[in-house]
């Protein structure tokens, strides 16, 4: 990815997000002639498109990614949020479609750049929060480990010191907590997909808003099928980082950093490419 091997993913997924625009704009024709199965042939593309949308460049992929390689989530709860935030996702750009045509009378350029300007700068700080969240954690992790292992003798799990040997399971409950939920979710939700703004401006227009909101929650759906992917590939990798340490030795006792660096790597990561976004 640094180095820019994925260049081409990217631009044939921006090459399939168009096609499916247009797909999706004659599937809109087929449903306002009342055509058989148009409703299915819309929800189908909007699918599509959210798969494509998050194979693309995107922000949604590194903080479900980033945050479930440097937090001990379990899977399913790390699953359940990267399901949330998708639909979270596709909600914001309801909302916004909706409130800012009824309250606010605002036309499709002004809307277009409200979701690329202000709301990407949102997204971007609160993407930044995710990542300083993190990274203070794993800092915090690394100052414990060292407070609770600075001996000059070695400690094993029953040497009876009175010293903390590793995060309790109280302490690895609180890395799942409400607030991760909140910042991972909002962060991802902040910015709306243009496809579905798209989407959503032209059902409305033609009177079937309806429509449009039910093919933006397929797009959702098919961005969570894709980051789904991911955050099981996140889990996998933390996983085996651990799985690859040595039981014995010198590295089993520097094992005990890894839970601290991993999540400062993870934070570190969120916060440099978020600045970037915003800079």
């Amino acid at each position: 990815w640094l180095s820019g091997g994925l260049a081409g993913i990217e631009h044939w997924a921006a090459a399939r997000q168009r096609e499916a625009q247009n797909l999706m704009a004659g599937a809109l024709r087929s449903l306002r002639n009342a055509e058989p199965d148009a409703v299915l042939a819309l929800l189908s593309v909007c699918f599509g498109y959210g798969v494509f949308h998050a194979i693309g460049p995107g922000h949604g992929k590194l903080v479900i990614g980033s945050y479930g390689f440097g937090t001990p989530v379990p899977l399913a709860r790390l699953a359940g949020l990267s399901v949330a935030a998708s639909l979270a996702q596709a909600g914001s750009a309801v909302l916004l479609v909706w409130g800012g045509i009824t309250f606010l009378d605002l036309g499709r350029q002004a809307l277009t750049e409200l979701t690329e300007e202000r709301m990407a700068d949102i997204s971007a700080v609160l993407i930044a929060m995710v990542g300083l969240w993190l990274g203070l954690r794993g800092l915090r992790m690394l100052s414990a480990t060292a407070r609770h292992h600075d001996h000059h003798h070695h400690h094993g799990d029953d040497c009876g010191c009175g010293h903390a040997h590793g995060p309790t399971p109280a302490q690895v409950a609180q890395t799942r907590s409400l607030r991760d939920a909140v910042l991972v979710i909002g962060s991802i939700a902040a910015r709306p997909c243009t496809g579905a703004m798209f989407l959503l401006l032209l059902t409305w227009r033609m009177g079937i808003f309806g429509m449009g909101v039910l093919g933006t929650v397929a797009m959702g759906l098919g961005t969570a099928f894709v980051t789904l992917g991911v955050a099981g590939l996140a889990v996998w990798a933390r996983r085996g980082s651990f799985a690859m340490m040595p039981a014995s030795g010198p590295w089993a006792r520097a094992a005990r950093w890894l839970p601290g660096a991993m999540q400062l790597g993870a934070g570190a990561l969120i916060a440099v490419i978020s600045a970037g976004l915003l800079f």
